[in-house]
């Protein structure tokens, strides 16, 4: 059932974000507006558009859901297998995703250290390049 699940999300999920599958929505729109004057704009006609988008909405958010859901994993696993292939690489790192909101902030917080200590160097080199081509 996943796998079934999961094909069948992924084919719809591809196919509604093409623009054939816009143009069709667009399409259906000018159908039903055009059906306005027959049917003398009635709560009937308006229902219609009203159902019809409900539920289309409705069950896309579980399939755009799947996709993201599965398109997130792919990449954290994929992230994971460069940082332990990577020498010098914090292995600590490794399903970050599941840790604590607390312990995110803390890593957070490491590396905006980190990177407001590299700029630091990076602008003293700078200061002494300057200095040498003054000289």
């Amino acid at each position: 059932m996943n796998e079934l699940f999961r094909q069948v999300s992924n084919k719809i999920a591809h196919w509604v974000g093409t623009p054939g599958a816009f143009a069709i929505a667009v399409l259906g729109i000018v159908v039903w507006a055009m059906c306005g004057p027959l049917f003398h704009f009635s709560d009937t006609w308006q229902l219609v558009i009203n159902t019809t988008t409900t539920i289309i909405t409705f069950l896309m958010v579980f399939l755009i859901q799947n996709t993201q859901n599965r398109d997130a994993r792919a990449i954290h696993l994929k992230l994971d297998e460069l940082i332990r292939a990577t020498t010098g690489a914090r292995n600590s790192l490794i399903d970050l995703e599941e840790m604590s909101d607390e312990l995110l902030d803390q890593v957070h917080e490491d590396f905006k250290a980190s990177h407001e200590h590299i700029t630091s160097i990076i602008e003293e080199i700078e200061k002494q390049k300057e200095k040498r081509a003054q000289d």
